[in-house]
This record gives C-alpha cells, sequence and structure tokens, in this order.
C-alpha cells in the first residue's frame, strides 16, 4: 500500500479509538481527521487524499440534506400533537420494558420495510423519548434498539434503504440484468429481522445499561398547584382517567376533579372524565408543561383565550413574586393579573403545598412562583423589573396546534406516498412537506431552526468526507482485495469475505460507500469463480445495512447517540452480536435461495 494508504487508515483507527474510548465528541474527532488529511494534502499535493473541496462535499450530499429537512417534517407533527396522534393508539401505555419494545419496534421495523428508515428514526424520536418519562424507562434501552429496528426493516425490500437501490441500479448498469424484485430480499431480510428482535427482547437489558438522568424530575422542590378542564367535545370524554394518560406524566398527581360544582377527592384511575371537568393537579414544571399540551385539556383559565397574541406564537414562563408586586395579598383576579402583564396564570407554586380554590383565586404572596403563558417578550419586559424576583422561560413550552394536526398528517402521507411511489426524490419530497409545514403554519421557521440537531448532520458529512480519502488512498479496495484472496478459491468463504469486508466498511466509513467498493471486486470473485453472482448482490446489500457495531456506520446509529447518551462502548458490545448473527442468516440462506 501506499503511504497515503497507511495514514488514512491511521487517522481512521484514530477516530474509532476516540470513540471507544470516549476521548472526545463525534464532531471534534471527524474534523480533526479532516484536518489531518486535508493539511498533509496541502504540503505534500498528492492526488491520494483529500482536497478541501472533497473534504466539505459530503455536507452537500444529498441524503445528508433530506435528514436536516425531515428533522423540520419531524418539528410540525410535534408542535401540532400529529406525532401523538398517530403513535398513542400504537404504543398505548406499556407497563414493562419487554412491553414496550414489542410495541414499538415491531411496527418500527415493519415501517422501514417500505420506507426510508432515517424519516422513520427522525419521527419516532421525540415519541420514545416522551414515552420514556410517561412510562419511566431507561431511555438508553429504548433508542439503540429503535436504530436496530429500523435497519432490521430496511433490509426486507428492495426499497428499503438507499443502499439496496444504488446496489441494485449498479447490477442493472454492470450486469446488463433486470436485477431483484422488490421482494426478493425478503427470503433473507425477514429472517434476519426477526431473529434479530428476538435478541433485543432477550438481551438489551443484560448488555445495554440504564443509564437515568443525574437528577429525578421528583426531586424538583417546586410543586405547582394547576388546573384544567376536559375540553367539551373533546377526544377524552368517556375516558378514563388512566386511558386519557393522566396518571402517566412523571411528578404530577391528580388532586382532585369539580364536577357540576361537586369535588371529587382522591380521584382512582378508572374514573370516567366528563364534558367541562375541572382537573386540579399538583406537580413540577416539566409536566404540567407537557399537560397543556395534551389534545382534550384547556386551560381552567379563560384568561389565556383572552390574551392579545395568538397561542401559536406564546411560550411558558416561570417568575417568582417579589414582596413590592402591586398585587401582592391580592387574588389574581382581583390584582387584574392578564391586563397588567399581558400574561395568563396557568398555574402557582407554593413551598410545595396544595393550594385549594380555583386559581384566580389564589391570594398572591411574596415568593410564591408563577406559571405564566405569555409572550416571549415579557421575559425583557419583566427581567429588570421589581415586580419579580425572576423571570425565566420554559423551553419547548409553545402550546399545541392541536387544529392543525390534520394538515400535518396528510403533509405526512403525502410525503411518503410522493417518495415511496418515485414521482419525486426523498430530497425533493421532504422539501417539498418541510415548506407545506411551514406555509400551513403547523410549524413556523424558527421553531424548525431550533428543531435542527445539528451535531448530527456536522458527523454525517464530516464521516462522508473521511470516507473519501478511504477510497481515494486505495485504502479501501487494496483491504478488501487483500481479504478475499485469504478466502482462496471455496464459494461459500468468498461470499463469507464480501460479508465481512462489506460490514467492516460500513462500520467504519458509510454504508453506501461500503457497497460500492466492494461491488465491482464481489462480482470479479463470481465470476472468477464461475458461480451466480445473486448471492454475493445479496450478501452486500445487507451486510452494508447491518451496521450495528459502532456509531459511525448508519446514520440513525449516529441520531440516536444522543438521546441515548450512549458512549461508542454500548455499541460495540450490543450490536456485535447482531453483525454475526445477520452474517450467519445471510451466508447460511443465500446460496439456498439463489445456488452457486
Amino acid at each position: 500500500m501506499s503511504w497515503e494508504a497507511w495514514l488514512t487508515i491511521g487517522v481512521t483507527a484514530g477516530i474509532l479509538y476516540g470513540l471507544l474510548r470516549n476521548l472526545a465528541s463525534p464532531v471534534f474527532l471527524l474534523f480533526g481527521a479532516l484536518a489531518v488529511l486535508m493539511t498533509v494534502q496541502a504540503l505534500t499535493g498528492s492526488e491520494c487524499l483529500l482536497t478541501a473541496n472533497e473534504a466539505v462535499a459530503g455536507f452537500g450530499n444529498s441524503g445528508l440534506v433530506t435528514v436536516g429537512l425531515l428533522f423540520g417534517v419531524v418539528a410540525g407533527l410535534l408542535h401540532t400533537g400529529a406525532l401523538t396522534l398517530l403513535t398513542e393508539p400504537l404504543l398505548g401505555r406499556p407497563k414493562s420494558l419487554f412491553s414496550a419494545q414489542l410495541r414499538l419496534l415491531i411496527p418500527v421495523a415493519t415501517l422501514s420495510a417500505f420506507l426510508n428508515n432515517t424519516p422513520i428514526v427522525a419521527m419516532f424520536l421525540p415519541v420514545v423519548d416522551d414515552l420514556c418519562k410517561r412510562s419511566r424507562l431507561p431511555p438508553s434501552r429504548l433508542f439503540l434498539p429503535l436504530s436496530y429496528a429500523a435497519i432490521f426493516g430496511g433490509t426486507c425490500t428492495l426499497i428499503g434503504t438507499s443502499t439496496n437501490l444504488v446496489v441494485n441500479g449498479l447490477v442493472q448498469s454492470q450486469a446488463h440484468i433486470p436485477g431483484l424484485a422488490l421482494f426478493d430480499l425478503a427470503w433473507i431480510g425477514v429472517p434476519a429481522a426477526a431473529l434479530g428482535l428476538v435478541y433485543i427482547f432477550l438481551f438489551s437489558t443484560k448488555l445495554l445499561p440504564a443509564h437515568q438522568p443525574a437528577l429525578s424530575m421528583d426531586d424538583d422542590p417546586r410543586r405547582y398547584t394547576a388546573e384544567v378542564i376536559v375540553e367539551p367535545g373533546g377526544p377524552l370524554i368517556g375516558k378514563s382517567v388512566e386511558q386519557a394518560g393522566l396518571r402517566h406524566l412523571p411528578g404530577l398527581f391528580l388532586v382532585e376533579i369539580e364536577r357540576d360544582g361537586q369535588v371529587l377527592p382522591a380521584v382512582g384511575p378508572t374514573e370516567t372524565l366528563q364534558d367541562g371537568d375541572r382537573l386540579v393537579f399538583v406537580g413540577i414544571v416539566e409536566s404540567v408543561v407537557d399537560l397543556h399540551r395534551m389534545r382534550g385539556i384547556q386551560p381552567a383559565t379563560n384568561q389565556v383565550f383572552r390574551l392579545r397574541e395568538p397561542r401559536s406564537e406564546r411560550v411558558m414562563v416561570e417568575a417568582v413574586v417579589s414582596n413590592e408586586c402591586p398585587i401582592v395579598g391580592k387574588s389574581i383576579r382581583e390584582g387584574r393579573f392578564r391586563a397588567e402583564y399581558d400574561a395568563a396564570v396557568i398555574a402557582v407554586a407554593r413551598g410545595g403545598r396544595h393550594l385549594k380554590g380555583k386559581i384566580g383565586e389564589i391570594v398572591l404572596l411574596a415568593g410564591d412562583t408563577l406559571l405564566l403563558e405569555t409572550h416571549p417578550s415579557f421575559v425583557q419586559r419583566q427581567r429588570n423589573a421589581r415586580d419579580f424576583f425572576l423571570v425565566s422561560r420554559v423551553e419547548n413550552s409553545t402550546p399545541r396546534r392541536h387544529e392543525k394536526a390534520g394538515i400535518a398528517v396528510a403533509i405526512l402521507v403525502g410525503m411518503v406516498g410522493l417518495a415511496a411511489s418515485g414521482v419525486l426524490s426523498m430530497l425533493n419530497a421532504a422539501l417539498l412537506a418541510g415548506g407545506c409545514m411551514v406555509v400551513t403554519g403547523c410549524v413556523t421557521g424558527a421553531e424548525v431552526k431550533r428543531s435542527i440537531d445539528w451535531s448530527v448532520l456536522l458527523v454525517i458529512g464530516a464521516a462522508l468526507g473521511v470516507g473519501q480519502a478511504l477510497n481515494n488512498s486505495g485504502a479501501a479496495e487494496t483491504l478488501a482485495g487483500g481479504l478475499i484472496q485469504l478466502a482462496g478459491g471455496h464459494p461459500w468463504l468468498v461470499l463469507l469475505a464480501v460479508f465481512v469486508v462489506t460490514s467492516l466498511f460500513t462500520e467504519t466509513i458509510t454504508n453506501n460507500a461500503a457497497a460500492v467498493l466492494v461491488f465491482p471486486i464481489a462480482m470479479s470473485a463470481a465470476a472468477t469463480l464461475g458461480v451466480s453472482f445473486t448471492p454475493f448482490i445479496v450478501a452486500i446489500m445487507i451486510a452494508a445495512s447491518a451496521s450495528f457495531s459502532t456509531p459511525l456506520g448508519y446514520q440513525t446509529n449516529m441520531m440516536v447517540y444522543g438521546p441515548g447518551g450512549y458512549r461508542a462502548l454500548d455499541y460495540l458490545r450490543f450490536g456485535l452480536p447482531l453483525n454475526f448473527l445477520m452474517m450467519a442468516t445471510t451466508v447460511g440462506l443465500a446460496p439456498l435461495v439463489w445456488p452457486f
């Protein structure tokens, strides 16, 4: 090998070592690698390394841009409550980790067989986060299985992943044959997916860490008293308290229900909700915010509907009442709080106690903490005023636009239909869907920008640059050719070598790059041996998707890296057996379905 190839291999090994030892963030390690490769190229003038244009070319990759656009589409589904509308019947209220995984992973794998798995994972990220909060499950035992289930589904059909389509296109262009049919891969993909899901169900509790937040939400000393009303004619009427999901918000307790002037204390989970019920809760701010964003729930105070700004432009703010506030000693209604501050009081916290009476009747004292629904400008107006000791905005607290949920679902269905039918590319469909979300008011431009996880996009773009360096230096082709030669002339061993090489490259670079690099070598090996190339093509498709051992190989693995609180070692420990499982299934079955 040339010195350029050795250098590139060394840099790639350094990235993997840094990730395994958690020496730095993935963004820092990958951009450091690009800096080394570009600097050496600039100093030596070598054409076998990475130029500046090639290093940044990955950031213009259509797949990366599509991922970014899908964050905006998901934001529209999230801010309208459409995501909950779609997934709540599917997920229900699981009481155990196994139940949650069963309800989550099978639908995800099924959907990923017919849709690109990246938008599937992007769509389910906030759903899983909410599920973990409600069911008090460790996020680390659901996020990585989510990514793996999406990968399983992608191996079952020709349209499951872009890699399958890329490889099939190479077959058609170079071998001049029709290629594989839509469901040909199911002979291998379905058994492999089934075995993979069984593995997750059996071993996730043993091999995945149970990462928990450093501070439990129940430890928050602020306990708000909040009241809401069951929306007249809404979807919660006729449901029990438990069915409505009002017992599963962490750190929030239903104290009483007021119905037709009568108070029902000590409310049980089977109590049926009726039109206009006034529900009184005591709990932490995060769950009070989640409560007010639920479908079928509306604020008990009509002051919310008298504010000047539309609800889509409002946020929630916490404010601590000072002893100089003019309405101290008066009730919220008597002090005309809304007229004075252009803000509606949603909840009141006072020493963690349950405050009796309606919100408007509570007499304010110095030191009370108020949860307000108001315009973001309230924070700037009152930050230095004497009326409040402290004013702070609650993040991600904009009220849901439930009236737009149907529009958001229609946009999602349209995007999926256009992309799946081939009328538009995934990039085009995602761009159109994101624009429609903003134009129809499902989400604002500012919310779209805040929803984009820039670290994910930076890592994907930089990883594509490192993959290009492996290709330019000849390191990838040299390593692949050498490993296949070690297999000798036996078709089964050569097939095994093709799978191993493709899987190795998928874990270290990207799935599409791995498939494209190994494809000509596999075709050449099949021709030399005088055997059918179909088992080799199937092995490349499955192996290029079967990225379980590192966060780098597949973008969905990187998407769950942060939310799950993982380290690179978690991927290796839990994912490596899956690599062997997929390898054994593919190498064992492919020659039986398509004989040599």
